[in-house]
């Protein structure tokens, strides 16, 4: 058994109906840019009908069509937000408890503490987080249910250093299911590229055709911090 494979994110998405949602954070091969990645999925109507919006300091999810929204609560957020030289990248509100947490002085772990899963038992959908810092390390949370009644908290995180061509890939569930199996183990190491519209192919083109959504692509000079990103959205946002 190889630890140290690095896999393809092609395969893992091609092979997997239905992931949810998806942090993917690494260091292109040469060595240069960081990469941060994150994807939504949705099988009901009020999960799918959504886009990502562009903001100042990240993005925002929105309604594509507001007479079809339901419950907001679990699906409109900021999924994407700058902070300092860094950048929080989660699936839910939890991306603002980060930030205001850090601007306090407290750290990513400490914030998180704070959360727990998302409340649409029995599926107790798990808060994933990562953290892109400026020297190209990282941090990857999953916060999910100890239990089948969500009667309690399981907290995981982990701090990866930024090694070229390696990233590290968190989603939310195993697999699609009833109710949907929790994500399950370490982030699953996965190879990055450094053309940033080839990466941003290789996911959208491999995720499954109904069920996705949404993507966000961004790629960030260590050295300069410029950088540029990619939006991609299965519907056109309303003007």
């Amino acid at each position: 058994m190889n630890i140290y494979e690095i896999g393809s994110m092609a395969e893992k998405l091609a092979s997997n109906a239905y992931p949810g949602r998806g942090i993917v954070l690494g260091i292109t091969p040469d060595g240069r840019k960081s990469v941060a990645a994150y994807f939504i999925m949705g099988r009901s109507v009020n999960s799918r009908n959504r886009v990502f919006i562009e903001e100042a300091d990240g993005i925002r999810t929105e309604a594509h069509d507001p007479s079809l929204m339901q419950d907001p609560s679990l699906i409109i957020y900021h999924p994407v937000r700058e902070l300092a030289r860094s950048l929080i990248v989660t699936n839910g509100d939890q991306t603002d408890t980060i930030r205001d947490g850090m601007e306090r002085g407290e750290t990513f772990e400490a914030a998180l503490r704070t959360r727990k899963f998302e409340h649409d038992g029995p599926n107790w959908t798990p808060r994933i987080s990562g953290l892109a810092m400026p020297s190209g390390d990282y941090k990857m949370s999953i916060l999910k249910a100890a239990d089948p009644e969500g009667s309690a908290c399981a907290r995981f995180c982990w701090e990866y250093p930024g090694l070229a061509g390696l990233g590290h890939f968190l989603h939310t569930y195993v697999c699609d299911g009833s109710p949907i199996p929790t994500f399950q183990g370490e982030p699953e190491r996965v190879a990055m590229n450094d053309d940033i519209d080839a990466f941003t192919a290789e996911l959208w083109d491999n995720l499954n055709a109904d069920n996705k959504i949404s993507l966000f692509v961004r790629y960030t000079d260590l050295a300069t911090r410029e950088f540029e990103q990619r939006i991609l959205n299965k519907h056109t946002p309303k003007a």
